[in-house]
Formats: structure tokens, C-alpha cells, sequence
């Protein structure tokens, strides 16, 4: 964990520090931090940023550091001793926090100086710290309100994360509340009416909850951890609470066995190997203490729900009388009401609460929030909505909220933002690119010049977009209708072209999966704020097709033909926000978001920037120049070697032929300048003619059905 929180330092740009007990331990943790995945690093070249070092031999260098965080091992005494060094060697006016997930941290301070108790917090990171993002801070007694301010805007705006105030109490907020969740569903299966299936089917989807759910979030996590939390609570808190806290035997036993997840090969899970050579995976039976093939869940009643809003669904499922009826009023219930009954103690507003448990663990609404949707006991839990934690972190949302709504289709809406911008919110199903959204892109860029000064293209989702609507495109290429699909791209051409040459700044906001089409709305921008966590890539040849609204022309102009060529041809795809530049999807103009959560807002300032800088529209481009036949026949030259060495398939080759004739400006004996319009122009012929192959068809189908590219 101490590696994972040196790597995100280092991701936000900070020279980072790494000490263990020896330099050796120090640099196997982050040698073990590079090969985890996720990958806690944005990027490779991140990690020139921190260096390595031992206890005994480097402690004296804090004295460099502006912050010292602690994050060893989840004990007391411990944390104490080596905090008693610090303190001796840091210099005045630097912080120091403790990672704890739980422990006192007015406690951990007893002994130290008045300076040090002033600059002393709690700063307890989610796991992995890249992408949980979720930091509570807990302040103890001395702590000096200043630092708590400080630290909160700095995980904020440089770390990515978002902050909730925690008391100093057994567990603060989010694993205290978790835990007590946890600990009911652990006494239901121990009950033996519920398989591990059940529940991780109950607790997972069935809740608008992650799929990791209950059981495999627990062997991630670690049963043994998870039962020393349980077992801190249990003695910390007081007796009639803390009683509530103690783990059923089977979870001792587990631990007792080694049986604590995946860092152990099994937990509640376990992956074996078939007869012929296949994955299993494997469930436990906690009464019989065995390993049995994993069971599907028999649950009529999360099918039968399944369609129906999260609170309609929770609300139906929870008044049941069946198997996942009982489930939810044997924990579910009692977890809201412990909840309800701790909240003033453990925090200073119901709406931290339901932040922590949204942000640190992923739950789509807090536990007052569920309590209000679901009209438990025909009351609300409060007066108000959940308050925006900050104004800018809902602009889209809350601009909504106020009708500010100008115009809207099934694919996206235009929404003033105010100060003069207008912003074209794309909201259809994994926000897929087709004729709704193409409309709304264009009509927002129309309004744009109309009524406001600058555009903004942005989503309230997870993901920008993944690409274009392949299951439109493929039932048009298997009903052999060209003109539909020429028209499509046509459509798609005059869309971000209309964005490139807006009379407005035009500003995109990617964030999460921003593939293929997505791509080609990101690199039309005048600029681009981009979130940390982008995956930005043109993908189109897993599905056998080039980009063909205007992604290929667009990187040649960047790239230049034969970097554009592999970019494109291998469907390469940035690994964040940062890795996006050595890929030329964004430039050195663009800028990125760390924290998501504020990226409209990032957006639109900078829009309003650009408005004030004095916008010029860039001319159109004329004279593009191309490479002609000597660069297709070295790019064709590159596709024949890989096909001979049985890199590339046969289909594969065929679309890096048509490729390496767009990127050469088609057939001309020379170098040659060439328009805009003839690159699209080659884009859509060289689309349309792949569109007409079997194997294309193929690996559209294949990617709708599996979601993964197909090499055939």
C-alpha cells in the first residue's frame, strides 16, 4: 500500500521519497507495485520520480519533505515507535499523516511535539489508491484547521481524490459502516440458507453495486485484514456496539487455513484448473468448510426486477417473501438502522456518510440516500437532497436540475452551463456514437455560434464514449445497405469537422473509455481537458474497419504516416490521462483533470479562457502534405513482413493496406499535398470497402457479443 501511495504521489507530479525497514524492501515493494493490475502508475517514466531508501540509513532525509506519510503495518505500538523518529528528524511546519484504516490517530500522536501534533492527521487512502477515489481525513484534537484545509485541497486538485472529514473513531466512517454490513451477510451464510453465489449475486448488481459485490471484494481485500478490522472494532468501540462486531468462527477458520483470498490462490473463491486444462473456479461451502464447482444463483426475483429503477427494484425486492426478500431485511436493513444510530458519532453530516460509502466502495447511493429512495418507514433521513460537496463537482447535473436543459434527444443534450457556454452532454448507453448524438453535436456547435461564446462536449457517465454504434452498422453492412452506411460516415465527417472549425472554441472533456469514434471527437477539439483516468484510443481495427471520422487524417497531421500507422493499427490505447500525449491524442495545449469529479468545470474554464485569449477559428487546410506511393509501398512493406511471420492475420493485412493507402494520400506517384476533404474522402471509401468483408462482420459480431476484439 506504501508503494501504491508513493506511485499516485508520483503520478501527480511530486518527487516521492519510498523509505522501508532496509533500501532492498524498499525497492521490492515498489518492483511489487509495478506488477499489479491495475497499474498503479500512469505511465513507466513515472516512476524516475521516486527513489528508495531504508530506515536506518535515510529517515534523516524527511527533513527534505514537505510531507511525510505513514503507512507500515496496522499496529499501534508500531506506528508510535517509528512516528517518535520522525518527529525527531523532520523539519517544522511539515505534515505528517498515518494511513491507518482504523486506528486512533490522537493516539498515535500521544508523546510528540506541540509542532508535530499541529501539523499530525489521519490521511486514509482507499485501495488502490489510483482509483479508488475516496480519502478520508481525521483530524485529531491539536490538528490545525489550516492543514486539514491545505491536505484537502492538495489530495483534491493534484491527487485526483475526494475528500470526506472523518471523526477519530474505531473504523471512521466507511469501514465502520461496511463493516458492520459485512459482518450480517457473513452471519447469513454462515446460517447455510444462502450460498456464496446468492449473496454475491444479491449484494453485487441486485444493488446497483459493483460485480465484485460481497465475496470477491472480500478476497481482494484479504479475510485476514478484513478480520482484524472486525476484531479492532469489536475491542474499541463501545461493548453493546463493539459485541455486534465479532466475526462468525468460519471466518477465523479461513484465516487459521490460509484461506484469505487472492493473495493466498483461495478464499471465499478459488481458481483450479480442469481436465482439459481450463479455468475453474471454484466456491466455498462455509458449513462443510469444502470447495465445490461454482453453482449459479437461483433467484427469480433479481431477474424479475432486474429492468426496474435501483430504488423501484431495492424497494420490490426488499418487501419480498422469498429467499432475497429474507436476505435483505436479515442485513440490509439492520446495517441502515446501525448506521442511522452511529452517524453523529462518526462523521458531521449524513451526506459525508453517503459520500464515503459512494466514493470508497463504489456504491451507487450512500446508505441515506437508499433510505430515502426506498421510503423506509415512510420517513426521510433528512430534510434535503445530498448536497453537492462542491458546486463544481455536478455542473452538468445541477444545470440540469435548473432547466437549464436547451434542447434533447435519446443521445445527448444541449445544456447552458452559463458565462456564455454551452455544453453537449452525450448520455446514451455506453454513450455509443449514432444519429442522436451525431444531431446533437452538430446542433451544439450551431447554437454555440449562435447564442454563446464557447462549447463544451462532455458526459455525466463513467466513459466518454465507446465508439460508434456498431450494432446499427452491422445490421446496415448485412442488409447490404452502402448508401445508409456512406451516409453515416458522411454524417460523421460533417459532425467533427463542424467542431474543428466552430466559430467558438470548441473544448472536449474525455474521461474513462474514449475509443474509436469517441477518439475522433477528442481530436477535432480546439482543446482538450482530459481526466487523468482516460483510456484514449483508436480501435477500430479489432472490429476490422480504420477510423473513418476523420481519425486517420487527423493523426497523420499529428503523427505523420508511419507513427499514425502502428497508433492506429494496433488500436493503441493510452494507460491514462498523461500516456495520451506520447500517443499524440492530445497535445501539449491540452491539459488533464486529476480529480473527474471537477472536469466540466475544468472545461468550461478553460473554454472561457480561450474565449478571453481571443479565439480565431483555424482555415481550413488545403495543401495536406502526403507521401504518395514510395510511403505506401515502405508501410505495405512493414504489413507483408508481419504476415509472413505469422504476426498478423490475413484480414489484418488487408486492413493495414487500406491504412497505409489513406495515410499515403492514396495513389500518387510522389510526394503530394492533398485537401482535407480527400483524406476524408479515402476514409470512407477505404471504410465502406471493409465494411463489405465477412471478417469485419465477424469481429463485429464478436465484439458485440464478448465485448473483445476478434484476430481472425
Amino acid at each position: 500500500m506504501g508503494a501504491q501511495i508513493a506511485a499516485h504521489f508520483a503520478n501527480g507530479g511530486c518527487p516521492v521519497l519510498l523509505l522501508d525497514l532496509t533500501p532492498h524492501i524498499a525497492r521490492e515493494g515498489l518492483e511489487r507495485a509495478r506488477k499489479l493490475k491495475p497499474d498503479p502508475f500512469f505511465t513507466s517514466d513515472v516512476l524516475a520520480r521516486i527513489r528508495t531508501g531504508g530506515f536506518d540509513e535515510h529517515l534523516k532525509d524527511i527533513a527534505e519533505a514537505d510531507w511525510v506519510v505513514e503507512a507500515i503495518v496496522e499496529k499501534a505500538d508500531v506506528k508510535r515507535a517509528l512516528l517518535e523518529q520522525v518527529d525527531a528528524f523532520r523539519k517544522a511546519g511539515s505534515i505528517v499523516s498515518s494511513n491507518t484504516s482504523g486506528l486512533s490517530i490522537a493516539g498515535l500522536a500521544e508523546g510528540r511535539s506541540a509542532d508535530f501534533r499541529r501539523h499530525w492527521l489521519g490521511t486514509h487512502f482507499f485501495n488502490p489508491p489510483r482509483y479508488l477515489p475516496l480519502v478520508e481525513l481525521i483530524p485529531a484534537g491539536d490538528t490545525d484547521p489550516a492543514v486539514i484545509a491545505a491536505v484537502g485541497a492538495f489530495v483534491d486538485l493534484r491527487l485526483g481524490k475526494n475528500v470526506v472529514i472523518a471523526r477519530d473513531t474505531p473504523g471512521f466512517i466507511a469501514n465502520h459502516v461496511a463493516m458492520y454490513g459485512l459482518l450480517r451477510i457473513f452471519e447469513s451464510l454462515a446460517s447455510g440458507k444462502y450460498t456464496v453465489e446468492d449473496i454475491d449475486a444479491i449484494t453485487g448488481p441486485g444493488l446497483g453495486r459493483p460485480k465484485s459485490a460481497t465475496f470477491r471484494t472480500a478476497d481482494i481485500a484479504g479475510l485476514d485484514i478484513i478480520l482484524n478490522v472486525a476484531n479492532d472494532l469489536a475491542a474499541r468501540l463501545p461493548a453493546e456496539r463493539g459485541a455486534r462486531f465479532h466475526a462468525p468462527p468460519f471466518v477465523a477458520e479461513m484465516v487459521r487455513r490460509g484461506w484469505i483470498g487472492e493473495k493466498s490462490g483461495r478464499g471465499f473463491y478459488e481458481r483450479r484448473v480442469g481436465p482439459s486444462g481450463e479455468t475453474e473456479i471454484w466456491s466455498l461451502d462455509p458449513v462443510k468448510m469444502e470447495y465445490r464447482p461454482r453453482q449459479p444463483p437461483a433467484l427469480p426475483s433479481l431477474d424479475a426486477t432486474a429492468s426496474l429503477p435501483l430504488a423501484d427494484r431495492v424497494r420490490k425486492l426488499l418487501s419480498g417473501s422469498d429467499r432475497v426478500g429474507e436476505f435483505l431485511q436479515e442485513t440490509l436493513l439492520p446495517a441502515l438502522k446501525y448506521t442511522a444510530d452511529v452517524a453523529p458519532d462518526i462523521a458531521g453530516s449524513l451526506d459525508d456518510i453517503d459520500r464515503a460509502m459512494r466514493w470508497g466502495y463504489g456504491w451507487p447511493q450512500g446508505p441515506f440516500e437508499l433510505w430515502d429512495a426506498i421510503g423506509l418507514d415512510g420517513k426521510k433521513m433528512r430534510s434535503e437532497p445530498l448536497a453537492p460537496a462542491h458546486p463544481e463537482f455536478e455542473i452538468l447535473r445541477s444545470a440540469a436540475e435548473r432547466e437549464r436543459v436547451v434542447q434533447s434527444n435519446a443521445g445527448a443534450s444541449l445544456i447552458d452551463l452559463g458565462d456564455g457556454v454551452l455544453a453537449v452532454s452525450l448520455h446514451s448507453k455506453m454513450n455509443a456514437i449514432g444519429g442522436d448524438a451525431l444531431e446533437m453535436l452538430q446542433r451544439g456547435v450551431a447554437r454555440a455560434e449562435q447564442d454563446f461564446v464557447a462549447l463544451v462536449v462532455a458526459t455525466d457517465a463513467q466513459n466518454f464514449s465507446v465508439g460508434a454504434n456498431l450494432m446499427l452498422l452491422l445490421l446496415e453492412a448485412q442488409d447490404e445497405n452502402w448508401d445508409e452506411i456512406d451516409a453515416m460516415i458522411r454524417t460523421f465527417q460533417r459532425a467533427t469537422t463542424g467542431l474543428r472549425y466552430s466559430q467558438v472554441p470548441v473544448v472536449i472533456a474525455p474521461l474513462g473509455l474514449t475509443l474509436g469514434g469517441g477518439c475522433e471527437i477528442v481530436l477535432h477539439g480546439d482543446r482538450v481537458q482530459a481526466a487523468a483516468e482516460s483510456y484514449i484510443g483508436l480501435v477500430e481495427a479489432g472490429v476490422g474497419l480504420i477510423p473513418a471520422g476523420g481519425g486517420t487524417k487527423e493523426m497523420l497531421l499529428r503523427s505523420g504516416a508511419q507513427k499514425a500507422f502502428e497508433t492506429i493499427g494496433f488500436g493503441k490505447t493510452s494507460t491514462a490521462g498523461t500516456d495520451a500525449r506520447r500517443l499524440d491524442y492530445l497535445r501539449d495545449v491540452d491539459c488533464i483533470t486529476m480529480n473527474r469529479e471537477r472536469l466540466v468545470y475544468d472545461a468550461k474554464q478553460l473554454a472561457l479562457e480561450r474565449v478571453r485569449e481571443g479565439y480565431v477559428p483555424p482555415a481550413r487546410r488545403s495543401a495536406i502534405p502526403v507521401g504518395g506511393d514510395p510511403t505506401r509501398a515502405l508501410l505495405d512493406l512493414g504489413v507483408h513482413l508481419a504476415w509472413r511471420a505469422g504476426r498478423i492475420s490475413d484480414h489484418d493485412a488487408l486492413i493495414g493496406r487500406k491504412l497505409s493507402w489513406i495515410l499515403a494520400g492514396g495513389s500518387l506517384p510522389a510526394s503530394a499535398t492533398v485537401t482535407e476533404e480527400h483524406l476524408l474522402d479515402l476514409e470512407r471509401e477505404a471504410f465502406l470497402s471493409l465494411c463489405g468483408e465477412p471478417k469485419t462482420l465477424e469481429r463485429i459480431q464478436h465484439t458485440l457479443k464478448t465485448g473483445k476484439p476478434l484476430r481472425n
